[in-house]
């Protein structure tokens, strides 16, 4: 283990200055050289730098300490408790601050996980700036883990193709990492999960069913249900309907055997999708407004499901639902504005908005001059397709013909992207 990234974690932990804490032991330059591995100090010096720092430098490893982290490692999913997660944590904190041991750098890699779960990305970003000079010292077992996280957070972030490069590469350490079966499981079902993003669907539904295999023998039945959904999801894609809605409705089933409202309200969005592309109004209605009943839902969710049921009331002229679900979205958004979403749902209260109250201009242009161009340039060609018939329809309405083409040609054009992805 290379100590020196350690010693400045420690110190800048600590808010101690390289000068503080070289004073009477070493030359400030020399700590630099210590802190930024161009030297190899004897161990005298690195424990009197401990010392100093009040930290014990040990090889041991010791055991409670092991078991307390791998409970802690085993928390980090979005269904479990957020405030039990952060007192573990802390609990932790406290323990691995006293010490640099054979723990030390496994807990440091898996805050990236426990920030992203908190969603504070800001954090995560931190922690891997923080924690990318030390690449090179990981064993085969950080480096899987390394990576995961490191794919976890530009999954967050939307960046889903940088994402699947860092997955690729944990996949490459599971060989000669110390890696069991339920984390591989795991691993396959972010596969699946970025596969879906990227709409990959075959590529999906197979490390899907790979990850289940695993779930199903270790009676995880939520895990399972998400599952469940991922398949749903590819094979609506792929025109298998039955197939689709079965297993909604099979995740559905193992999330209120669970209690699981996440994995119930993830179920009936994706129905009311399904019979939204179905054309069953009624029915997407129904769903959308019973994954809304989630008090738990994040803003981004809560946003989605919003947007759809206003999408769905537009379409049967329930003009005064529009606007009632127009104020929510609203309300919502003005608590979400320095999100990364922000942007994608304010153009849709917009469009929404001008078609609402007539402005026929303004729809077109913050479609025409904002939204779509937007979409294109995030390679969103589900969203394309439908914005650029709903323009084409409006434009078509008002006697716009030519122009109505063009963005007919658009949402063909898009729809078939969706296909080659």
């Amino acid at each position: 283990m290379e100590i020196g990234p350690f010693i400045k974690l420690q110190r800048t932990k600590r808010n101690m200055t390289q000068g503080e804490l070289s004073k009477g032991i070493v030359s400030l330059s020399y700590l630099s050289k210590i802190e930024n591995k161009k030297t190899k100090p004897n161990p005298e010096i690195i424990q009197l730098l401990c010392n100093r720092l009040g930290i014990e430098l040990t090889d041991e490893t010791d055991l409670q300490i092991e078991e307390k982290c791998k409970e802690w490692y085993d928390m980090l999913f979005d269904r479990y408790d957020k405030r039990v997660m952060t007192e573990k944590y802390e609990e932790l904190q406290q323990l691995m601050d006293r010490s640099i041991n054979n723990n030390t750098l496994l807990f440091e890699i898996h805050k990236i996980r426990y920030y992203i779960v908190l969603r504070d990305y800001g954090k995560a970003l931190q922690k891997i700036n923080e924690l990318n000079e030390m690449v090179d010292t990981f064993s085969d077992t950080h480096a899987y883990y390394w990576y995961k996280f490191k794919g976890n957070y530009y999954s967050h972030k939307e960046e889903q193709h940088q994402a699947m490069r860092c997955y690729k590469t944990a996949e490459e350490k599971i060989r000669l990492a110390n890696i069991n079966e339920a984390e591989i499981a795991d691993l396959h079902y972010i596969f699946s999960v970025t596969h879906s993003k990227l709409w990959e669907d075959l590529e999906a539904i197979d490390y899907a069913k790979q990850a289940m295999e695993v779930f199903q023998r270790d009676y995880n039945f939520i895990r399972c249900a998400q599952c469940h959904i991922l398949l749903g999801i590819s094979y609506q894609r792929i025109k298998m309907p039955e197939r689709a809605l079965k297993n909604y409705n099979l995740a559905k089933h193992l999330g209120e055997l669970n209690h699981s409202e996440d994995v119930v309200q993830l179920a009936h969005h994706n129905l009311g999708y399904m019979h939204s592309t179905m054309g069953n109004s009624e029915e997407a209605i129904k769903n959308y407004l019973i994954a809304l009943e989630n008090k738990e839902l994040e803003h981004k969710d809560r946003l989605a499901a919003i947007t759809r049921l206003i999408q769905e009331y537009y379409t049967i002229s329930d003009f005064d639902k529009v606007k009632q679900h127009l104020r929510q979205a609203e309300e919502i958004l003005e608590l979400a504005k320095n999100k990364y979403y922000y942007k994608f749902f304010n153009y849709i209260i917009q469009v929404y908005m001008y078609l609402l109250n007539g402005d026929v201009k303004k729809f077109r242009l913050v479609l025409a001059d904002d939204f779509i161009p937007y979409l294109k340039q995030q390679g969103d060609y589900g969203n394309l397709a439908i914005y650029a018939k709903l323009l084409a329809a409006k434009l078509e309405e008002i006697g716009k013909y030519k122009e109505s083409v063009q963005y007919y040609k658009l949402a063909s054009n898009s729809y078939n992207n969706l296909i080659k992805l």
